[in-house]
């Protein structure tokens, strides 16, 4: 990481409320990874190829495989160390799509499909609500998931809930909140049918939380959809860019409540695993499985400038490959602002859509799962808020305001 990368400005308690935190949490293992296959002559095999023919949702260049970028002169050339499979770089206000490789290639996402989750579910269960957990809410939780620690007969708030989805990425909130949204099945309808109103028409939703199932697939450019509709939400931007918090413990009787601290894993917000912070991030989420490889969609701030990137199965690297290869993707899209000729947007939702954008949407339900997929600035160091509880970066330094494209034929007559 460069320099520039590793200064944090501390947040002044001046910040406007309006600005907001960010996107979530390192690499959540919902399975163990196994060894590598290899070919007959003991080598790894080759990474499977993206669809010749892809979606082209938010314009036709996004369908097309490999890198789409249009510098104009005087723009940084892309970073040359990347290795995603797929990945995309976009303005979180205009919609405007700076650069993309494979955008539409349908592949699983790990635990970044807990921001459509999150997205679904959160506005209509009071966060001051306090819900019993029961033993059958925990039993469909996958083996080898990531936990937060619920308990049986525990007593959680739907705040201290949304703190364990998005800090610790824990599968056990998500089937809890689940339950309290009319059960795991009824959620996935309800996922499915609100990421079919953004026009995120790559995802298929089996598993509220990302675990790895047949035919659970999204793409780079539908979790920055679904992350920019999140982005909207105060409740959301304040759990994804909450760097820290307490978790209720065990409870004895006549004893206060042991609590016990949980910390995000978005290690582009805490600089765990020897990374630095980055400079300007507000949120979102992270993941990882054995199916998905490493997945994360962030979201930073530099001036007035605000960006998604998301970045999916990078193919060398480690644990850290994949917030090295967005810092580098934040890094050219702050550099390359103004400076490059967008090939794509960011639709809107069906309900907000006046205009056409790319060729007509086609659903999930008839285009098959992904080709080579496995089945299944604005920001500082974190500060205390509500009494210590919670340490949050950004603390409120990231409201994206959406305008929506108007479409191509609208352009010369300005945007919304």
């Amino acid at each position: 990481m460069s320099a520039k990368k590793t200064a944090l400005t501390v947040l002044s308690a001046a910040l406007p409320a309006l600005l907001v935190p960010a996107l979530l949490a390192s690499p959540v293992y919902a399975a163990p990874t196994p060894t590598p296959p290899v070919d007959g002559k003991g080598q790894p095999p080759k990474a499977p190829a993206p669809p010749a023919s892809m979606s082209t949702v938010g314009g036709s260049a996004l369908g097309q495989p490999g890198t789409q970028v249009n510098l104009l002169p005087g723009a940084p050339a892309l970073p040359t160390s990347l290795t995603g499979r797929s990945w995309i770089v976009a303005d979180a206000e205009t919609g405007e799509v700076l650069a993309s490789h494979n955008a539409h290639w349908r592949l699983p996402p790990a635990s970044t499909m807990k921001m459509l989750f999150a997205d679904t579910v959160l506005p209509g269960l009071p966060k001051d609500q306090v819900h019993k957990v029961t033993d059958q809410e925990l039993d469909g939780v996958g083996s080898g998931s990531s936990l937060v620690g619920i308990k049986e007969d525990g007593e959680y708030s739907v705040h201290d809930l949304w703190l364990g989805v998005f800090l610790r990425s824990g599968n056990d909130a998500v089937h809890v909140l689940s339950a309290m949204n009319g059960g795991v099945e009824k959620t996935v309808k309800d996922m499915q049918a609100h990421a079919e109103e953004l026009q995120a028409l790559d995802t298929h939703v089996v598993s509220p939380d990302g675990y790895d199932a047949p035919g659970q697939v999204s793409s780079a450019y539908d979790l920055t959809l679904i992350a920019r509709s999140g982005l909207q939400k105060e409740d959301f931007r304040e759990y994804c860019g909450t760097a820290s918090a307490k978790f209720p413990g065990r409870q004895e009787a006549g004893k206060p409540r042991e609590t016990f601290e949980i910390q995000n894993t978005n290690r582009l917000m805490t600089g765990a695993g020897g990374l630095s912070p980055y400079k300007g991030i507000a949120g979102v989420k992270n993941g990882n499985t054995t199916m998905a490889g490493s997945t994360f969609t962030g979201a930073a701030q530099r001036g007035d400038k605000k960006l998604l990137v998301t970045v999916m199965n990078p193919g060398t690297g480690g644990a850290n490959s994949v917030y090295e290869e967005t810092a580098d993707l934040l890094d050219w899209g702050f550099a390359a602002s103004g400076k490059v000729k967008p090939v794509g947007e960011l639709v809107p939702p069906k309900s907000a859509d006046t205009t056409s954008h790319g060729s007509p949407a086609q659903s999930h339900e008839n285009n098959p799962s992904a080709s080579g997929a496995g089945s299944g600035g604005g920001v500082g160091t974190a500060f205390g808020v509500a009494g210590g509880v919670l340490a949050v970066v950004a603390g409120g330094a990231y409201a994206v305001n959406r305008r929506w494209p108007l479409g191509r034929g609208r352009r010369s007559r300005g945007r919304a």
